[in-house]
């Protein structure tokens, strides 16, 4: 009897312990899990962190590009325009130089008609200062006819 009741303690000392055991290694078990998880919680943290990282450089990247295309786009425009009033500017300085000669030319024209008008006024003169002397002459010459005719009817 006492060697079973011994027994019997001796099984439940066993049972007992293989039972702490067994939770022992099912807390193990559990803990190994917890820390596994926060593993790889942590891992998918970093992850998006980078990946977010990434995406913001890249972001900044396509802005930077933008900006810079931008400031092309503008810079060709502003010679466009630069061009362009060189060239409206050539066209008037064109315009105006093409009218003075015109001015010029015609002023030039004019002052020659007006010479062209004096001479001949000139000569309109002359002509008639010639004719009024020989008028004046052939007179005299009449009158001096006369004179004689007079003279030899004495």
């Amino acid at each position: 009897k006492e060697k079973k009741k011994k027994e019997k303690k001796k099984k439940e000392k066993k049972k007992k312990e293989k039972k702490k055991k067994e939770k022992k290694k099912k807390e193990k078990k559990k803990k190994e899990k917890k820390k596994k998880e926060k593993k790889k919680k942590e891992k998918k943290k970093k992850e998006k962190k980078k990946k977010e990282k990434k995406k913001k450089k890249e972001k900044k990247k396509k802005e930077k590009k933008e900006k810079e295309k931008e400031k092309k786009e503008k810079e060709k425009e502003k010679k466009k325009k630069k061009k362009k009033k060189k060239k409206k500017k050539k066209k008037k300085e064109k315009k105006k130089k093409e009218k003075k000669k015109k001015e010029k030319k015609k002023k030039e024209k004019k002052k020659k008609e007006k010479k062209k008008k004096e001479k001949k006024k000139k000569e309109k003169k002359k002509k008639k200062k010639k004719k009024e002397k020989k008028k004046k002459e052939k007179k005299k010459e009449k009158k001096k006819k006369e004179k004689k005719k007079k003279k030899e009817k004495k």
